[in-house]
């Protein structure tokens, strides 16, 4: 087992990794920016190394200036947390280059799950099912009208190097396909760099549900279930839950069956997710995450697992030392994302915290880098806290997370806290009748 890892991260992941390690014996160290010199992952790990001004390109993405804190160090493995450099390939071999460990999959997977195209043909290969679509990138008008022809329309128009929602563009019929295809193509060489665009069947009430597995590098591969990531604004996730309300302990089985398959097949390592659309009973892949996720505590509350430690034992060489058979599934647990923005508008409002009061109980729990008199900087994501309760059922849950939600106070910056309110206390997310659409609808009802 390492004796010491590299967080090479910031905010609530950078605290989670570095609880993690503590509790395993594994001594830590904190990269940060200067925006981040009073941060809590910085004040609890056991050492730290400033790489950087406040701008992420300059810090938390300045690859040399972290492989250079993890040798003068003594570091023997990173952990790249979500976000920021833990899907990036190139990353993950420079780690292995310099003799350290890379706590997550393969730069090849990395690679090829990072490419939509490539990662739908290689779950085509392996069975697992697809949205309808284009077989490879999209390179004409011409072509991209042969395939909506074939799927019928509506169809979406994706950035092949893509990721939240940018490059995607939707077409209701053949006389918004070209102007859609121009725009996704723009888009995303503007985003990724890259102006590769492939096409699928738009499918209009799709709830998004994905799957979290675990794999060694001896052939174990095992998963642990599903989440329900469907309540999304502007494709960016701001509730999950573990389950579904909609999926049966069967098709969970069903599902799970099949990309343990493939994934075996495959030869990944580590912790992935694989996210896919389900609507009227079908599934359908759209991207594999080879990193954390964020909502992964709703799965370890559900799971009763820790996922991080798991990452850990896997990048050590160890053997999961467990099969499918022994995971158990227990109880309802939901994810609520406080973030630091106006709860109506949406705006940024990063400054200092004057009051911060986690709630607590049976059941709930609090990831967040927060304390009272911490400033929440505007160099970096919104996201300051997440609120996760855990019920025998789910009308438990929503009953607990009502009660948490009412407890929980930060005061000095604007939060999401009062939408969360809203949200749980509406009836149609009460009865789990939803899509991914239904938050943005919400949102507009309520402004």
């Amino acid at each position: 087992m390492f004796r010491k890892v590299l967080i090479a991260n910031r905010g609530e992941i950078a605290l989670r990794v570095h609880r993690a390690c503590q509790e395993m014996g594994i001594r830590t160290v904190a990269v940060h920016s200067t925006a981040d010199n009073t941060a809590m992952h910085v004040r609890l790990a056991d050492e730290s190394v400033c790489i950087g001004p406040p701008s992420a390109r300059d810090s938390y993405l300045n690859m040399a200036a972290i492989l250079s804190a993890a040798a003068i160090t003594g570091a023997e493995a990173i952990h790249p947390g979500y976000g920021f450099l833990s899907e990036n390939a190139n990353f993950a071999e420079m780690v292995e280059a310099h003799g350290l460990a890379f706590i997550g999959p393969s730069a090849a997977h990395i690679r090829m799950m990072g490419d939509k195209i490539a990662a739908k043909d290689a779950m085509r290969r392996l069975g697992v099912p697809l949205v309808p679509g284009s077989e490879g990138a999209v390179t004409s008008v011409d072509e991209a009208r042969a395939v909506a022809e074939q799927v019928k329309y509506p169809v979406l128009i994706k950035a092949a190097a893509g990721g939240g929602g940018r490059g995607m563009k939707v077409a209701r019929s053949e006389d918004e396909l070209e102007e859609a295809f121009r725009v996704a193509r723009a888009e995303s060489k503007a985003a990724f760099g890259d102006d590769s665009v492939y096409l699928e069947k738009y499918l209009d009430r799709p709830r998004h549900i994905e799957l979290q597995v675990l794999a060694d590098s001896h052939g174990n591969v095992v998963h642990f279930g599903e989440r329900d990531c469907s309540l999304q604004r502007r494709h960016q996730k701001l509730v999950e839950e573990a389950g579904s309300p909609v999926l049966t302990g069967a098709e969970r089985d069903a599902l799970g069956a099949q990309v343990t398959r493939g994934l075996r097949q495959l030869g990944y390592r580590n912790a992935g997710t694989l996210e896919f659309l389900w609507q009227d009973g079908q599934f359908a892949f759209i991207e594999m995450n080879t990193r954390l996720q964020v909502e992964h505590p709703v799965t370890e509350m559900v799971c009763n697992v820790d996922l991080v430690k798991e990452q850990v034992r896997i990048a050590a060489g160890e053997t999961l030392g467990y099969d499918q058979s022994e995971i158990r599934f227990s109880g309802h647990a939901i994810e609520c994302r406080i973030t630091a923005e106006d709860p109506v508008t949406f705006a940024p409002s990063p400054g200092r915290v004057d009051v911060y009061h986690a709630p607590g109980g049976l059941g709930v729990r609090v990831d967040s880098a927060l304390y009272a008199g911490y400033t929440v900087p505007p160099h970096y994501d919104s996201l300051v806290a997440k609120l996760v309760v855990h019920g025998a059922t789910r009308p438990e849950a929503i009953a607990r997370l009502k009660r948490a939600l009412a407890e929980m106070v930060v005061s000095g910056i604007k939060t999401t806290l009062p939408l969360h309110q809203r949200i749980v206390a509406d009836p149609e997310f009460q009865a789990g009748d939803y899509t991914i659409h239904w938050l943005e609808q919400f949102v507009a009802r309520q402004g």
